[in-house]
């Protein structure tokens, strides 16, 4: 507000979620504000960087929109790491009437552009029968013993997924106190894969897991699936450019190279707009994002280079001199 933008607070019913646009008309290019954190390890993913690069690659971008026209929109997307925000936001029409999205994440390694899974979530939770561990055991319907074998299954089917997918999850309740049958356990886990098609064969053999057990312990079963992230469908002509300004900052970009594999909702963006989501370095390679060594990155000197760096190249320099 201060610089001039014109800003929508809690857009598409989010109370966390905004719009901030200077400018008018086309072309309408968009810089996501993403922004979240992790449980005890606070910003261990960069989104601290990634909110404040955006930020300052629009206020930077003014002069441009003054003299050429069209229209520079801040989106402020909350809730990437596990509740979609931007899935929300695409259903809602945030997305609608753009040219191209922006957004810029630390890593360990430069690359202007990456891998991201399709992803979707899925919440269960085994409904047993409390009894005296002890001394009624024969009462009692297990409820954890349920999630124990839906997770001994779910073990057993990663032998045979394919290389790039993924499963994995946490128990979230699993009972309350040792000389109780566990009348209740709850679960949260995510399944990933390349594309939608494996996504869903995948989803039915996970659930299936989790079906067993009920069978097999007479838990009753109750799930269900959250947010579906798509994969990233890059654009190569945006990359292209970020990469010439990367490396006109004195960045040496890795090329799109298969790690990292993981998801964001920054893919259900991509599906309707031109997108990219390249990556910027803050850490040595051998740092693993989710760390709390990443975390110190994203607070460091490092960090604040990052970013800088980071806005600096989503501006698509003409200028020789894309330091100054």
């Amino acid at each position: 507000e201060r610089h001039g933008f014109k800003v929508e607070k809690g857009i598409c019913q989010l109370a966390t979620a905004f719009r901030g646009s200077y400018g008018s008309g086309r072309p309408a290019i968009a810089l996501l504000a993403e922004y979240d954190a992790l449980p005890k390890v606070g910003h261990a993913c960069g989104h601290n960087i990634i909110a404040t690069a955006a930020v300052g690659a629009a206020v930077a971008v003014k002069g441009a929109i003054d003299e050429a026209g069209g229209s520079v929109v801040v989106i402020g997307t909350p809730a990437e790491e596990l509740y979609g925000g931007k899935v929300t936001m695409v259903q809602r029409g945030a997305f609608d009437d753009l040219d191209a999205a922006m957004i810029v994440h630390p890593s360990v390694v430069d690359m202007a552009s990456i891998q991201a899974l399709a992803c979707i979530g899925l919440e269960v939770e085994f409904w047993g029968k409390a009894a005296h561990a002890a001394a009624f055991p024969q009462e009692g319907v297990n409820a954890l013993e349920a999630m124990i074998l839906a997770f001994g299954g779910i073990n057993s089917l990663r032998q045979h997924i394919r290389e790039r997918a993924r499963i994995h999850g946490i128990i979230t309740q699993g009972g309350e106190a040792p000389n109780i049958v566990p009348a209740y356990t709850a679960g949260s886990f995510l399944v990933r894969a390349e594309d939608e098609v494996y996504l869903d064969e995948l989803k039915e053999k996970v659930l299936n897991c989790f079906k067993a057990a009920s069978l097999a312990t007479g838990a009753r079963l109750e799930y269900k699936w959250a947010a579906y992230y798509a994969p990233l469908k890059t654009n190569s002509a945006l990359a292209e450019v970020f990469s010439k300004n990367m490396e006109a900052l004195g960045r040496n970009l890795w090329p799109t190279i298969e790690r990292g594999l993981g998801s964001s909702d920054v893919g259900n963006v991509s599906v309707l707009v031109p997108t990219i989501h390249p990556m910027v370095a803050i850490a040595p390679v051998g740092v693993s994002p989710h760390s709390p060594q990443f975390a110190e990155a994203a607070a460091s000197e490092a960090g604040n280079r990052g970013l800088l760096d980071g806005a600096k190249a989503c501006l698509l320099y003409t200028s020789p001199s894309p330091r100054d």
